[in-house]
């Protein structure tokens, strides 16, 4: 509390107002009124305020001090907000890694390693296939084979969508949606062709799971890049 607080002044008081107010409030609390607003420890305070503001020379020199110790004040609260700032930016950053790396361990590197074994094992089944399309138990293989990769898609989705990907890692997220739209209408086709033998279905699924295995290797380089 300033002086001009304790004689209830503004700052722009005129030496009028200063002096009516130092009587309004040595009247109330003086310890001769016997009142119970008298204070000794109050009067003391209201005339050392008075003693500073009635005074111009050392009234003026006060308005400094106080125009001095607001401009600190001001200049410590910026300071103390601009730390806070820094250190919030830090945390928010700080978790923002955390994210990333949990989407990386927890999603990423998971499902791209079911994905790599679905694409990468396509050409050995098929070569098997190729020695007889019509052998009974080596399409019943191939279509075991074809249950083993839905099974495998079904558990690579749920892994993708278990969690929100980070917004640095939008990029690889979409490049593994894409990658398994196209592997599951892979799958589509290349059943469809162990039911009618037409080649036109077994050539498509091969052709969607090259672009779903460029998918995975856009993903990879991406996620590469960002660490």
């Amino acid at each position: 509390m300033n002086h001009y607080d304790i004689l209830e002044l503004d700052p722009s008081a005129t030496q009028r107002d200063i002096k009516h107010s130092y009587r309004r409030l040595a009247k109330q609390f003086h310890p001769d009124t016997q009142t119970d607003q008298a204070s000794h420890e109050k009067i003391i305070a209201i005339n050392a305020a008075y003693e500073i503001l009635s005074d111009p020379h050392r009234r003026h020199q006060y308005d400094q001090e106080l125009q001095g110790a607001a401009f600190y004040r001001a200049y410590d609260l910026r300071q103390q907000q601009a730390r806070q700032a820094y250190r919030q930016g830090r945390q928010a950053q700080q978790d923002a890694d955390a994210r990333f790396q949990q989407w990386l361990s927890q999603v990423y590197s998971p499902l791209a390693e079911q994905l790599w074994l679905v694409v990468q094992s396509l050409d050995e089944q098929i070569e098997t296939l190729a020695a007889d399309p019509f052998d009974d138990q080596l399409m019943q293989t191939f279509q075991a084979y074809l249950a083993a990769c839905v099974a495998r898609l079904d558990r690579a989705r749920a892994c993708f969508t278990s969690q929100a990907s980070p917004t640095r890692l939008a990029k690889v997220a979409a490049f593994l949606y894409y990658c398994l739209n196209h592997l599951d209408d892979a799958l589509e086709e290349l059943e469809l062709f162990t039911f009618n033998y037409d080649d036109a279905g077994l050539h498509t699924g091969q052709e969607l799971f090259r672009r779903a295995e460029a998918l995975l290797i856009d993903a990879r380089s991406t996620v590469a890049r960002l660490h």
